[in-house]
């Protein structure tokens, strides 16, 4: 296993420039046991860590296996959040981007008539939330006789929040021939019942923790009292002065007060839980991921599966109610081999769940004490000096991607009885444009957006402004980016 890289594989070129393009060099343990096992379509049960290259250990080999030509979707992908249902959509969109895959989301809070309109249209994969996936199964908006793959990704986060029994109502409904695909951190017995029950001797990969993949974490606790954690917050923070912090607090008003008080004193600062209106926390993450802010207070929405570099420090403002929680709000810092550190504030009545978390996740905290206002006083001007300077703004990983893909808008679309294959012909007439130079194509009612490929988007804009389809002029210009 020692010299294996990606192109071990049986993958094809498309597959393997956009993994390339990406920045995936070699295959981390889960995916160099889990990319074979789907490619050779067998039922997978993995248990492994976030942060170890979970999405792409099933995204390139399901990739791979779809038919570009089949308009019906063939893979289901569930989530437990709105938040990775996004952005495992945005991993499998890259990863498939040469081979034109589409992928759409479906998720509560959203645009039911948006998605039902998107499921009409050639979708290859859908990713979605249980509860928004199963509306759609119900009302007839997601065909499913074609089917072949499931993925149930973040297995024990579905079972905390409530969604297993939503799970196996969607099971029922698909196709009895398929694939299944479970992924899960931790492996409770519900989950290991739930695994015999729908998996056909599935390939079990379990990916022990080593030297690599261990979090470098430092666990910390700091006694406290509820009336006391803002103040102490503001004091470990600038003490600490992290780079990059998430704040984890229990209820969403919570993170209201907490947010409000760190606007207040001048932390660069955002905020994410679930009544916030969908639109914003992807904005928020998008910004956080961006690092055009240093501090995150958040509810467990954001502890799962976002994919944020260089987090170094995680602060419970309340230790959690589940045990399982910890694990996953810790594991938001000390990735990729960095070191990384996590305080829980314990009042004097959470001394017993605080000892049952150290047991479930086999680590000890190491007591801190608050720091005196002498010490706070002298570490403040370097506090100030970071939290004023702005950080260097990330690129996405994707980027390289997507930098010679250009989205084209078109002004018509379903309404003017407009067909992909309309489309395709006229574009591929162009010189020096062929059918290979046209991405994904999104039709909606009034507009069209296609995806155009190999830097030639601008040669398509200026020669469609000449040309007609199905003999009508339509206005043509690059996409507005939302």
């Amino acid at each position: 296993m020692n010299n294996i890289n990606f192109s071990s594989y049986p993958l094809s070129d498309v597959i393997l420039k956009a993994i390339s393009d990406l920045g995936y060099e070699i295959p981390t343990p889960v995916q160099q046991q889990v990319i074979p096992a789907v490619l050779a379509g067998n039922d997978v049960l993995v248990q492994s860590q976030t942060g170890s290259g979970k999405t792409a250990s099933f995204g390139i080999p399901l990739c791979e296996k779809v038919d570009w030509i089949e308009n019906k979707p063939q893979i289901l992908v569930l989530e437990p959040t709105r938040e990775l249902a996004q952005q495992v959509q945005e991993d499998l969109i890259n990863i498939g981007r040469y081979k034109r895959i589409k992928a759409t989301a479906v998720y509560g809070k959203a645009s039911y008539v948006k998605q039902k309109s998107e499921l009409k249209q050639k979708s290859h994969i859908v990713v979605g939330t249980p509860g928004r996936v199963l509306d759609h199964i119900i009302k007839g908006s997601l065909p499913l006789e074609k089917i072949n793959c499931l993925v149930i990704d973040e297995a024990d986060e579905m079972l905390n929040m409530g969604f297993i029994d939503q799970v196996k109502e969607i099971i029922a409904a698909l196709p009895k021939m398929k694939n299944t695909l479970l992924f899960s951190a931790t492996m409770p017995q519900t989950i290991e019942r739930m695994s015999n029950a729908y998996l056909h001797e599935p390939i079990v990969v379990k990916i022990e923790a080593t030297e690599k993949t261990t979090p470098k974490i430092q666990h910390a606790f700091l006694d406290t009292t509820d009336e006391n954690k803002l103040n102490a917050l503001e004091a470990v923070t600038i003490m600490e002065n992290p780079d990059t912090c998430i704040i984890f607090a229990n209820t969403q008003e919570k993170v209201n007060v907490t947010y409000d008080f760190l606007v207040k004193a001048g932390y660069p600062v955002g905020k994410l839980h679930g009544g916030m209106m969908q639109e914003d926390r992807f904005d928020v993450m998008d910004a956080f991921r961006k690092a055009k802010f240093r501090y995150l207070v958040a509810t467990d929405v954001a502890a799962r599966g976002i994919d944020i570099e260089n987090i170094t420090h995680v602060i419970n403002l309340d230790i959690p109610y589940e045990k399982e929680s910890y694990i996953h709000r810790v594991g938001r810092t000390g990735r990729a081999g960095k070191e990384g550190f996590a305080l829980t504030f314990v009042t004097p009545k959470e001394g017993a769940l605080k000892r049952e978390i150290e047991t479930f996740g086999e680590l000890t905290m190491t007591q801190i004490t608050l720091p005196n206002a002498k010490l706070v006083a002298r570490s403040k001007s370097a506090f100030e000096a970071k939290i004023t300077t702005k950080q260097k703004i990330k690129q996405p990983k994707a980027k390289r991607v997507n930098e010679e893909i250009t989205k084209v808008y078109f002004n018509g679309g379903k309404k003017k009885k407009l067909r992909a294959l309309d489309f395709v012909g006229t574009i591929s007439k162009i010189e020096g444009i062929t059918a290979e130079d046209i991405g994904i194509i999104t039709i909606q009612e009034n507009v069209t957006y296609i995806d155009i490929l190999n830097g030639k988007g601008q040669l398509v804009i200026q020669a469609m402004k000449e040309r007609t389809i199905k003999g009508k002029q339509l206005k043509v210009h690059v996409a507005r980016k939302k």
